[in-house]
């Protein structure tokens, strides 16, 4: 049964309040710092706070909240999801999610997770692609008017891709139907035009796919997709795995890495080198299980399940800047995508990071890949209000993050409430 929740006021979003909010926390984490701060006051208006610290005056008229149990820390952050994607589960074709659903259904669906997560205390995602038709851009629009509430949303538009999309071995008579989710792009000029196409829709990244097939762009051809994002101020992401094809992805000077399951130790000592993130989309063995090959995109699970352990375990030993990205296409009955993407916590303890390289992961550095840093990611002055609060320390257990009772998006409680056990 699904879980409840005692208070989530998610049906319609509101203007950030006028009134100034005065939480009381028992513990501030910063993790971009990684320090943690007892007994703070936090002063929000207009949506924004406008004061942090110990002995701060409560301002005449002030609506006091009260967190002096709570660990209170920045609104969570994913850097890889498909909100509006849901998989046939298994090894069924890829293509089969999407031949039978419209645009408009998958925004529906893209609204709902939204929410979702926002409930659960991610404030910010980014949609990687795989949303029809630009669904995503609809969803992130309507949540920026106010309609509905919901996560910032940074969103990828259609994914460019050498000729095939994501597809393997579609029958020529079939037709090219994987341009509902993908841009072909074959050549420089194809490329610059796919860049260009995806950001005047509204992308604020812009993502490639390099090792899907025998075949994958040249060298020449990457860098002139980030030539062409970097102009316009948006980062690019590449789906790779290994191999030749992420030497061109590092040596192009992208800014993130999606997956990197078979990187070696050189590759990511190059990274490392270059600042460019890995978004490490690291699968519990129980989803991959699930999941299986997902068409043929994955390895088998029995092989991709150890590779990923391994990768990151390196990649954190080596420095590399690692973000949360947790790349949830599924659904399972009693459970939100919010839970299963909390499934990834045990893999990065598993992998050696600490809890609060987790939430540094979640938090201030998935806002610097995200761009987002300058106004979301910490608590602190002159920020966003996005915050969340959970009433145990997730510094000792971070499965704490499962009960998250307490959510603010730019100033507006959006979920004040224990969640009542399924």
């Amino acid at each position: 049964m699904k879980a409840l929740f005692a208070t989530v006021l998610l049906l319609l979003a509101l203007p950030a309040p006028a009134e100034i909010l005065a939480l009381r926390a028992g513990a501030v984490i910063d993790p971009s710092r990684g320090t943690v701060d007892r007994d703070q006051t936090i002063l929000v208006e207009n949506g924004v706070i406008s004061a942090i610290g110990a002995e701060l005056a409560v301002p005449a008229g002030a609506r006091v909240l009260d967190l002096t149990h709570e660990w209170v820390l920045p609104g969570l952050m994913d850097a890889h999801t498909h909100l509006t994607l849901t998989e046939v589960t298994g090894d069924a074709p890829f293509e089969s999610f999407y031949i039978k659903e419209s645009t408009s259904y998958r925004a529906m669906r893209g609204l709902h997770n939204a929410q979702a997560l926002l409930a659960a205390g991610f404030t910010t995602v980014r949609d990687i692609g795989n949303s029809g038709e630009y669904a995503m851009q609809d969803v992130r629009r309507a949540i920026e008017h106010g309609w509905f509430a919901g996560p910032t949303i940074i969103d990828a538009g259609k994914i460019i891709t050498p000729f095939g999309g994501q597809s393997h071995e579609i029958p020529p008579e079939q037709g090219s139907f994987w341009k509902y989710e993908y841009l072909d792009a074959d050549s420089v000029a194809e490329i610059r035009k796919a860049v260009r196409t995806n950001i005047y829709y509204g992308a604020g990244v812009i993502k490639l796919v390099l090792d899907n097939s025998a075949y994958h762009y040249s060298l020449e051809e990457v860098r002139a997709a980030v030539e062409e994002a970097h102009r316009a101020g948006v980062p690019v992401a590449v789906h790779v795995y290994g191999g030749e094809a992420a030497d061109t992805a590092i040596e192009a000077g992208v800014d993130s890495i999606e997956h990197g399951f078979f990187l070696t130790d050189a590759q990511l000592k190059k990274i490392h080198d270059k600042g460019i993130f890995l978004v490490s989309t690291d699968f519990p063995r129980a989803l991959l299980d699930v999941i299986g090959t997902s068409g043929g995109i994955f390895p088998p699970p029995e092989v991709l399940a150890p590779k990923i352990i391994d990768r990151l375990t390196r990649a954190h030993r080596l420095g590399v800047r690692i973000v949360y990205g947790s790349d949830i296409v599924m659904e399972r009955a009693g459970q939100t995508r919010a839970d299963l993407m909390f499934d990834y916590l045990a893999v990065w303890k598993q992998a050696g990071l600490t809890p609060m390289e987790t939430l540094r992961g979640m938090t201030s550095e998935a806002a610097q890949l995200l761009r987002v840093d300058a106004t979301r990611g910490r608590l602190a002055r002159g920020l966003a209000a996005d915050l969340i609060a959970v009433p145990a320390d997730p510094l000792t257990d971070i499965e704490a993050l499962r009960r998250v009772d307490f959510v603010m998006k730019n100033g507006h409680i959006v979920r004040q409430g224990a969640r009542i056990a399924p």
